[in-house]
């Protein structure tokens, strides 16, 4: 089944790639990563994570013409229903995909399950879920750092 962003890939990096790069960036400078760490990017699109962070960077996203681009190994599912075991990635980072999550708790829910420690979220502030989905965050995760940027609110877990 095709899906909105797999309708919009061929435009998707002119529309976004300088936003999510400013938010990456921001994530970097928060967050620990290590080179032998392995990161889980819940929404990756066309692999922007791989840019800005030197590890083992595995994406997830559901739609099948965003993860052609990636160049690293990527998993096409959606969040709610992630085939890792538990505590399998280092860090967890799902950076503006929240909002578009069928069930947010369950996917905010399947991210804790396969972390260890280290997450990050994005949230869209614009979205009309934003605040439900800070609140169901600040409930599940212990917030070190919130970052309240032009478009995303960035909490650091």
């Amino acid at each position: 089944m095709k899906t909105y962003f797999d309708e919009i890939a061929e435009g998707y990096e002119e529309l976004h790639r300088e936003e999510q790069m400013k938010k990456l960036n921001i994530i970097k400078e928060n967050l620990i990563v290590r080179p032998g760490d392995r990161m889980l990017d819940v929404g990756c699109g066309p692999g922007f994570a791989k840019e800005v962070f030197d590890c083992n960077v595995t994406g997830l996203d559901p739609s099948e013409e965003l993860l052609k681009k990636c160049s690293f190994k990527t998993v096409r599912c959606e969040a709610e229903d992630i085939p890792f075991p538990d505590s399998y990635f280092d860090v967890v980072i799902s950076v503006t995909s929240i909002h578009n999550f069928d069930d947010y708790r369950k996917g905010i829910r399947e991210m804790k399950r396969v972390g260890k420690s280290r997450f990050v979220f994005s949230i869209l502030k614009s979205s009309k879920k934003f605040d439900k989905i800070k609140v169901f965050i600040e409930k599940n995760f212990i917030v070190k750092k919130a970052i309240n940027g032009s478009q995303d609110f960035i909490m650091i877990c």
